[in-house]
């Protein structure tokens, strides 16, 4: 898979439709060595995610029974120049058969580098997607996310993998999901 610059051009070859093998073999991997990955990643570069839509796996068993092991998460820059993004879902059909979208954009948050002094702080090397200040309704349950993120291969934004959390006051709960993200295909802003 071609590595993506900062200046965030389109590939010049076609984007698989169906994960990669790569993508495949993160899948399974367990939770400690998903951890060592994340540990171990970079930072990705934002102006990289900015305008693309991310294919989504949800790592554990239990991801699937609740119809949420397939998902899409996109970024945007809003109009202060911010990076920003959303989820959407995606009909449950096997992780080798074509991600169909269901339903609207939701799940809104809003990307930042991990401010060491903040109360969101777990891994300084990540980017932070922080759905608190994604503009969602405090009754939404996503609101309580805060997913780390970073690059599997150092210098591609291609492939990426998450951690997830939520906010519950100032306690953080890791709820044993790791996610793996992989390009997909260009994206506007959701309306």
């Amino acid at each position: 898979m071609q590595v993506h610059t900062q200046t965030n051009e389109p590939t010049s070859a076609p984007l698989p439709q169906l994960p990669t093998p790569e993508c495949l073999a993160v899948h399974r991997k367990s939770n400690a060595e998903l951890e060592e990955l994340l540990v171990r990643g970079d930072r990705p570069e934002m102006e990289a995610l900015a305008g693309w839509r991310f294919r989504g796996l949800n790592t554990p068993s239990w991801s699937r029974l609740l119809g949420i092991q397939k998902f899409m998460k996109g970024f945007y820059k809003n109009a202060a120049g911010e990076l920003h993004g959303y989820n959407v879902a995606m009909e449950q059909n096997g992780i080798h058969s074509a991600w169909i979208p269901k339903g609207k954009p939701f799940g809104f948050y809003r990307v930042t580098g991990v401010d060491p002094s903040a109360r969101d702080n777990a891994y300084l090397h990540a980017l932070l997607l922080d759905y608190g200040a994604g503009g969602n309704q405090k009754w939404d349950p996503t609101s309580t996310l805060r997913d780390y993120l970073v690059r599997v291969r150092p210098g591609s934004d291609d492939l990426l993998l998450g951690k997830a959390y939520v906010a519950v006051g100032p306690l953080r709960v890791f709820v044993q999901s790791f996610f793996i993200l992989e390009r997909h295909e260009r994206s506007e802003a959701p309306r």
